[in-house]
């Protein structure tokens, strides 16, 4: 695993979006991508504490000196922020929020993601380059 896993609902529009607007606006190429239904995100999982059984969320797996760092809901996107271009990583202020009051808003809007956005029937195809930083 690299440094930054971000595993992804892979049936979910909104999710798939957000993956090409993180491949838009990082800063660098640290960032892998998985679905949450595939092999790698069952094995990096499988290891570490079990997830919480009702999740609906993007996940995002930080390689640290300590282990693996497991982040999700509001948390996993704050993590990304310091990998964005310029003013997209003012994106971080938003940790002064408070998490539970992150989290509400966060947990409502993936409870309905899918009744307003739809699921994908195709996977987004990435260019040459991002291709080798999604994994099955």
């Amino acid at each position: 695993m690299d440094d930054t896993l971000v595993l992804y609902d892979g049936d979910c529009a909104v999710c798939h979006g957000a993956v090409r607007w993180l491949l838009e606006h990082e800063d660098g190429h640290v960032m892998k991508f998985a679905p949450l239904q595939g092999p790698t995100a069952h094995e990096v999982l499988s290891g570490l504490p079990p997830l919480p059984p009702d999740l609906d969320s993007i996940v995002t797996v930080q390689r640290t000196p300590d282990g693996p760092r497991v982040h999700y809901y509001t948390n996993a996107l704050l993590v990304l922020t310091p990998y964005l271009k310029g003013p997209w990583r003012l994106l971080h202020l938003a940790r002064w929020i408070p998490r539970p009051l992150r989290d509400l808003g966060y947990r409502g809007f993936a409870r309905i993601r899918l009744a307003i956005f739809g699921t994908v029937d195709n996977c987004m195809l990435p260019s040459p380059e991002q291709a080798q930083r999604f994994l099955p």
